[in-house]
């Protein structure tokens, strides 16, 4: 039995200094990371390329395997043809013309919308190279969430309207409430036939523990300078004025968030659709709180002619720690929005 405990007592031993050096080594990744942090860069695609690349491998394969060859061929040559072409107006000075350039940018957002940190990079990279004839086309997914942080990411949007560069919104899925207030800085938007649109209200709910704390016997005090510096509270007694006043405030929100809807869309009949409700696209269409029925799929093959499009994405390096608490809180978020969806919203 001795042996065993002694055993027992050598493995405690190695593992105590085995989590030491993995937690030693973590907290050195992490200080090192930080010290480079700040530190993004832009993502590039080109979006057409890749769908040419993707149409011209479909066509092939249609042809007959003895076609094939034939095909693939023929297509080098080409391409050698306008390589060369290219390079003997080079030399003769006669530059070519260019197509403008559509800008791709994303945004799925978030409850506190924190992605308007790499949005407010992007919008500043576009504009600092932009030319006359360039647009901007936004693919935008997002429920809504806190009302500075959106009431930010409409005012980054509008930079781009400030500068006179054309904004074209896409909606695939859902820009709701902060999502549709972004939306409509654009002077277009477009969304799919099912995606969720509108909620143009506000909301807000806080718990209050005050009475089962009472009857644990356990006081809280509260103390405020301004009268109004804290209306509801979740652990203190709540008062009627206090909810008046919340109330008083949400409205003024409310207020200021039509006030901003009716300013970029002056045709919208504000009072019908300022209601909290939510539309489909196609009820959004009837409604004017969109312009179009399509898919983002389809507006950019519908640009690749008169456009070249550049998606244009900012990335920041993240610690292992920022990794990991950042996906936790993403499971949390996800599981949330599930179990809000499943009630309030019909499933098919």
């Amino acid at each position: 039995m001795s042996f065993i405990a002694e055993y027992g007592l050598f493995l405690a031993k190695i593992v105590t200094v085995v989590v030491a050096i993995i937690a030693l080594a973590v907290a050195i990744v992490s200080l090192s990371s930080r010290k480079k942090g700040g530190q993004g860069q832009l993502q590039l695609g080109h979006p057409g390329e890749d769908y040419q690349t993707l149409k011209q491998t479909l066509a092939v394969a249609k042809l007959p395997e003895h076609e094939q060859k034939l095909f693939l061929k023929a297509e080098k040559k080409q391409r050698k043809e306008k390589a060369k072409a290219s390079k003997a107006k080079a030399k003769q000075g006669i530059s070519e013309e260019t197509k403008n350039t559509l800008f791709l940018l994303d945004f799925k957002g978030s409850m506190d919308a924190g992605e308007v940190a790499s949005l407010r990079k992007e919008i500043s990279a576009v504009l600092s190279v932009a030319s006359a004839g360039d647009e901007v086309l936004l693919r935008l997914e997002s429920p809504g969430g806190v009302v500075h942080g959106y009431g930010l990411a409409a005012s980054q949007l509008q930079r781009l309207r400030d500068h006179g560069i054309p904004l074209t919104a896409v909606v695939d899925k859902v820009a709701a409430s902060g999502g549709y207030m972004m939306a409509c800085v654009a002077s277009r938007i477009i969304a799919a036939p099912f995606a969720i649109i509108g909620s143009i209200g506000v909301v807000a709910q806080v718990p209050n523990f005050n009475r089962l704390l009472k009857r644990n016997d356990i006081d809280i005090e509260l103390h405020t300078a301004g009268q109004y510096k804290r209306t509801l509270t979740l652990l203190g007694e709540n008062t009627e004025e206090g909810r008046e006043k919340f109330r008083e405030d949400l409205n003024e929100t409310h207020l200021l968030f039509k006030s901003f809807v009716h300013q970029m869309r002056p045709g919208l009949d504000i009072e019908s659709v300022a209601t909290g409700e939510h539309w489909y696209g196609r009820q959004a269409l009837e409604n004017g709180l969109v312009d179009e029925i399509a898919t983002s799929d389809e507006v950019i093959i519908r640009q690749m002619d008169k456009f070249n499009i550049l998606s244009v994405g900012y990335s920041k390096k993240k610690s292992i720690i920022e990794r990991f608490t950042q996906s936790g809180a993403q499971v949390a978020e996800r599981m949330l929005q599930k179990w809000w969806q499943r009630g309030e919203k019909p499933l098919l």
